[in-house]
């Protein structure tokens, strides 16, 4: 996969490269993979398929047609509860930037896909996990509305661990906010469309990741609320094997299609055609 010109300057802390960075070893199959030949191949295990999770600017790269303008960026997390615990909130924040690059558990702005015009929305769950917090929350609303006032389809990538506990309540009121945000977005006639990857749980799931048109998922992806341990303990019964995968999702008629990574971008280009002629 070809890296698009403006991405490294999204990269500002170059770090040593070691032989360990250069290779990942696939938690599945067990294989040892060369890192630039998974990027190319989408960071999909080319022995067994495994979808790793992707980082924010590697995904809109895959999805893009070209440049990407971001929406958002100025809007900051800070420490609204003055969260006690071992390690400050702000320092977990300091040490989740240097190790994702990123200010936020998501990244919003605007782009074509396949000559389509979208407002993209692309989660990180690299960065704490890919909690939902205030800025979360108020970056995908500013996407909303702001595709909202152009007209445009909305596209979002989800991947979250749920709500931020740092951030208590005020983490779940991004819920109804997202939810709101989808609501005039889509009384409007936009087209929404969403994509879950592994995972997708807690608030996230419970909000905006399931009231898109139509709704998309990775293949294999693990998408639910409640964690699979939670709920055995609750009803004290076994679950499925394939209990909140994709497939299991589809099966359910939960989601409307699981789709490989190879075979996505191809797949929201087709999906936003159709919305075009509606």
């Amino acid at each position: 996969m070809p890296r698009p010109d403006w991405l490294p300057a999204r990269r500002t802390k170059e770090n040593h490269v070691s032989d360990e960075a250069l290779w990942s070893k696939c938690p599945k199959c067990g294989e040892v993979l060369y890192r630039r030949d998974l990027a190319a191949n989408l960071f999909v295990c080319t022995r067994c398929g495994y979808h790793f999770r992707m980082r924010a600017y590697d995904r809109i790269a895959s999805i893009a047609d070209g440049e990407f303008t971001e929406l958002g960026a100025d809007v900051l997390p800070g420490d609204p509860l003055d969260w006690s615990d071992r390690k400050s909130y702000p320092a977990k924040l300091k040490t989740d930037r240097e190790r994702s690059g990123l200010s936020e558990s998501v990244v919003c702005g605007f782009a074509s896909v396949g000559g389509h015009r979208v407002g993209l929305g692309v989660m990180d769950f690299h960065f704490r996990g890919g909690t939902m917090g205030q800025v979360t929350g108020e970056r995908i609303t500013l996407l909303f509305e702001a595709a909202r006032r152009e007209r445009i389809p909305c596209v979002i990538f989800a991947a979250s661990g749920g709500a931020r506990m740092e951030e208590g309540m005020l983490a779940l009121m991004q819920l109804a906010k997202t939810t709101a945000a989808v609501s005039r977005f889509m009384a409007d006639g936009n087209f929404y469309l969403v994509v879950l990857t592994d995972p997708t749980s807690g608030g996230v799931s419970a909000s905006f990741a399931f009231q898109a048109d139509v709704i998309v998922a990775e293949s294999k992806a693990m998408i639910g609320f409640a964690g699979r341990r939670v709920i055995e303990q609750t009803i004290r019964q076994r679950l499925p094997d394939q209990f909140q995968t994709a497939e299991f999702l589809l099966e359910k008629g939960a989601i409307d299609m699981v789709v490989e990574r190879s075979d996505l971008k191809d797949t929201l280009v087709r999906l936003l055609e159709y919305a075009d002629h509606e």
